[in-house]
């Protein structure tokens, strides 16, 4: 048995040999936020040492090859682990993989998370990015998306965060929440911009399948109003773009030389290594999913097997329709030549105003970003 496991992990040691961007999921939560989709798990005694000694393992075992130029620990939330458990995650990675080429090394914290020495910590295992998901200002708003966190609580994380030489912070925040007025988001908008950060993200609030959100609207109790939606986006623009943020993606504003290099890698299509329960990985012409349940994937791990959940070999042409399609939710565009079969279609968009030239190539128009979503569908 330990000669096939042995041999496995030999096959598959070069899994993420080419990858130059690496995520790792820490799935574990102080409290479910009753509209996230991705794959959470309370966290608990006895949970977190397992996992983390399965996240190097899996590092050890399938990441042979990997020298990222950026890393994001993403959730959950990471920062739910003790300092110990960090230290000791960031002991193992920089063990089994070459993290002497890595430029942007981003970590997500609740504002509920964050102390100084955590934050010092972070920093001396070469983080030198934090992204903080703030999400609303007001009070009741924070109730109703089921944060744990306060305003003030944000103000004092920050100021932590700054005091402990990070220079790269991003706040994300959210619009479309169920009763949020214009007048809540416009305060939003301007205490975040006070609080003068590198980067801003305000996504709109999407009703994904598995939540607590979405068996209310299908109950009847939210309902999705675009219009409204477009109303916050915009105000977002104006506000966002006036305080200095440029717009480089649909969903996200930066300070110039602060866009987030690993979300850029993602929308053009670079390959990635994903680790942890859940977590993707596209390499070449593959991708595949972990497991989504921590107690399975530390299992597979223990086991020195694959935590293998899906797998698929990716054609070009599904490589290309991403392309477009997140190609088009960046202010940078694509190369036109990618439309040459969709000459017709383009020609339309042109013409009503939602498609425009942006140098040598082609990008979606302020008010063709309202519908980037319904314009990718129709060129793909």
């Amino acid at each position: 048995m330990m000669v096939e496991r042995d041999q496995l992990a030999a096959r598959h040691s070069s899994l993420g040999a080419g990858a130059k961007h690496l995520y790792i999921h820490i799935p574990f939560c102080l409290q479910i936020c009753p509209y996230c989709s991705f794959y959470k798990d309370i966290a608990g005694p006895g949970k977190a040492d397992p996992l983390v000694d399965a996240i190097i393992r899996e590092a050890e075992m399938f990441g042979r090859g990997c020298a990222p130029e950026t890393v994001f620990i993403g959730g959950g939330t990471p920062t739910a682990l003790s300092l110990t458990q960090l230290e000791r995650l960031f002991a193992g990675l920089k063990l089994h993989l070459d993290l002497s080429r890595v430029a942007e090394f981003t970590i997500e914290m609740n504002p509920a998370t964050v102390t100084s020495r955590k934050a010092g910590l972070l920093r001396e295992c070469g983080v030198n990015r934090v992204s903080m998901g703030v999400q609303s200002w007001d009070p009741e708003l924070l109730k109703v998306l089921g944060r744990v966190h306060d305003a003030e609580q944000v103000r004092k994380s920050f100021a932590v965060l700054r005091d402990a030489g990070y220079d790269n912070l991003n706040l994300d925040l959210i619009y479309g929440v169920p009763g949020q007025t214009l007048g809540q988001w416009e305060d939003s908008l301007r205490q975040t911009v006070g609080l003068e950060p590198d980067h801003i993200s305000a996504y709109c609030l999407t009703y994904e399948e598995d939540t607590e959100y979405f068996e209310r609207m299908q109950r009847g109790e939210f309902r999705e109003n675009s219009d409204q939606d477009a109303a916050f986006f915009e105000l977002g623009v104006e506000l966002l773009s006036g305080a200095g943020y440029a717009q480089y993606e649909i969903s996200n504003y930066a300070r110039p030389d602060r866009a987030s290099l690993h979300n850029l890698a993602y929308w053009e299509g670079a390959d990635y290594l994903g680790l942890g329960p859940s977590a993707w990985s596209t390499i070449s012409e593959r991708r595949w999913q972990n497991v989504p349940d921590t107690a399975g994937y530390v299992r597979a791990m223990q086991a020195g097997v694959r935590p293998l959940s899906t797998e698929e070999n990716l054609p070009a042409v599904t490589r290309e329709a991403e392309t477009i399609a997140f190609g088009l939710r960046m202010n940078a565009g694509i190369d036109p030549a990618i439309l040459a079969g969709n000459r017709e279609v383009v020609t339309a968009l042109r013409e009503e105003g939602l498609l425009e030239d942006h140098g040598p190539r082609v990008r979606l128009t302020a008010r063709g970003r309202l519908l980037a979503d319904e314009i990718a569908a129709e060129l793909i």
